[in-house]
């Protein structure tokens, strides 16, 4: 096939929001696109990995993955001269990363892309967006894998959760100071910190992550590093961790408000994770990693920037941002996918929230929302631990019940089973039920496991200069399973501290431990269209964690 014929990119088709107008033409400045290319050599087979104990597992160097698993210079030079024809340039190229990044006006794109772009309006939200298939020319078919950065719309959005009720009934006009304090002291439940939590699922009590990275992985905000002093201090971590901001081309930064209160200031989401990883493994090397954005161009970016750091080296990752599976078009699934994978053979653990709007995976006023079952992306990649939420009662010392957590309609723990994702051989025996509402094929369930993440058994946590909770201001403790990913990423730490090496792509192994040891099964509660049962289920996966004995069974 010539070089002059254009052939449809596989997986590239986009729909414009459903209610989504055309708002104007896009801004004659320059901005960056990505194209990705094929990997050198395939990756081969995780599945001997798998089978194997952590102690007999051999990973991959970040070095040996770039040189065998990294674009061909061949491939890489042959976007850079369809691009020099069509009168883009080249900002930068990555090998490891096998990516090209170019920069041009939206009409040089839309001429050498075959895309019209528009600026496009749906609600509150304004983005740069295409409709249909992206073009490519025929020399370049199998070569390029995806361009990504054409539209930017949001695809992730951060999965905590405030409860606002009580705040907004303490901000009431009518109410007198004295009643308004009295009223919001009753509502406003006492909370969790991560160390009690820990204490509570029985993490490994002699542990403290030494010698692991975790990597966080954001997609907007940011953090005051006094302020984690100040909190780390304040529940009695005399030593807290080390905290940095990676710096990667093309990243985002550190970019903290000054409002934890501001819809669209996700410091919360940044601040959640880093004191709950770092409060339960104050030891580890906690390095966050900010995108520009949350658009699908970014969230790969990032990804990429973790597994290709050969500075700061992280072993575990976080991600509590993620969006309905079938809103994200199948290159940006694939080649995700692809990076999971790659994380995998490097031995990292990639710990991700299941999402906030039960098996619905949208809130229940969102316009987008089509009435059916979506399960979240990526929580529904089978490489990563998706990690669901429960409501938990305790006393000081044990938890005296958990069940599912549900706040009604729409609102509660993601989970279901996936749309896209084969069922993995490690969930083979475990029970995943056919897809629900509407009825489909037995595929990929999710989560994994759980952990606490009801705002009413919420996390005690310190942001932007807010107090969660603050019963003077009726302001609650933060809820969401963008809690419960940053919990399992510390007890992983501890995990792998214990083992003396990183416990990698652990799910298999989690699926073939000893299941009433290792998890408190959660039978109690639904998400909606799903309902929680005995063994895994697609509310609460295996359940919530032992610690020490899920490091035992890990051990043996």
């Amino acid at each position: 096939m010539s070089a002059s014929q254009k052939v449809r990119l596989a997986g590239s088709t986009k729909h414009k929001l459903p209610n989504a107008e055309v708002a104007g033409e896009v801004p004659g400045t320059e901005f960056r696109v990505t194209v990705t290319v094929r990997r050198r050599n395939p990756l081969p087979s995780l599945a001997a990995q798998s089978r194997q104990k952590p102690a007999d597992r051999t990973y991959m160097t970040r070095e040996e993955h770039a040189a065998n698993h990294g674009a061909d210079p061949a491939d890489i030079a042959k976007v850079e001269a369809f691009a020099r024809e069509n009168g883009l340039r080249v900002a930068d190229t990555n090998v490891a990363q096998r990516t090209v990044t170019l920069s041009a006006t939206a009409p040089a794109y839309g001429k050498a892309f075959g895309v019209e772009l528009k600026m496009y309006k749906a609600g509150d939200v304004a983005y740069r967006g295409r409709e249909g298939d992206i073009l490519i020319p025929g020399n370049l078919q199998g070569i390029i894998t995806s361009v990504t950065g054409l539209d930017n719309r949001p695809f992730a959005k951060p999965h905590y959760r405030i409860r606002r009720g009580s705040a907004q009934a303490a901000g009431a006009a009518s109410e007198s100071s004295a009643a308004k304090k009295s009223s919001s002291h009753a509502s406003v439940p006492t909370g969790f910190t991560p160390l009690q939590l820990a204490s509570l699922y029985n993490f490994p009590s002699n542990l403290d992550g030494t010698g692991q990275t975790i990597a966080i992985l954001e997609l907007g905000g940011g953090f005051h590093a006094s302020e984690l002093t100040t909190y780390f201090q304040s529940i009695g971590i005399a030593n807290p961790p080390s905290v940095t901001a990676a710096t990667y081309t093309n990243g985002g930064t550190n970019s903290p408000g000054t409002n934890a209160l501001d819809p669209n200031n996700p410091d919360v989401e940044v601040m959640l994770d880093i004191e709950v990883s770092g409060a339960i493994a104050p030891g580890a090397k906690i390095v966050v990693y900010f995108a520009p954005d949350a658009s699908d161009q970014s969230f790969l970016g990032v990804m990429n920037a973790i597994i290709t750091d050969t500075v700061n080296k992280p072993n575990i990752v976080s991600i509590s941002w993620g969006g309905p599976e079938d809103t994200a078009t199948s290159q940006f699934q694939t080649e995700f996918d692809q990076l999971l994978q790659s994380a995998a053979h490097l031995g990292l653990t990639v710990c991700v929230a299941a999402g906030d709007n039960g098996s619905a995976d949208f809130a229940a006023d969102d316009p987008n929302w089509d009435k059916k079952a979506h399960v979240d992306f990526p929580a529904s990649d089978p490489f990563v631990l998706a990690c669901g939420g429960t409501q938990l009662t305790a006393s000081s010392t044990a938890i005296t019940k958990e069940v599912v957590w549900d706040d009604g309609k729409n609102d509660g723990t993601g989970g279901g089973v996936s749309r896209v994702f084969a069922l993995p051989s490690y969930q083979q025996n475990a029970g995943v039920p056919p897809a629900a509402d509407p009825v489909g094929p037995v595929m990929r369930g999710v989560p994994d496991v759980a952990g606490d993440a009801a705002p009413a058994s919420g996390y005690r946590i310190l942001c932007d200069g807010t107090s969660f909770p603050d019963p003077s201001q009726g302001l609650p403790p933060v809820g969401g399973t963008s809690a419960v990913a940053p919990l399992w990423a510390g007890l992983i730490a501890r995990i792998n501290q214990g083992l003396g090496k990183p416990a990698g792509f652990i799910n298999p192994l989690l699926y073939a431990a000893p299941g009433n040891a290792t998890f408190h099964d959660i039978t109690q509660g639904t998400n909606g269209d799903y309902k929680a049962g005995a063994g895994w289920d697609p509310c609460t996966g295996l359940g919530t964690p032992n610690g020490q004995s899920l490091l035992q069974a890990l051990s043996s």
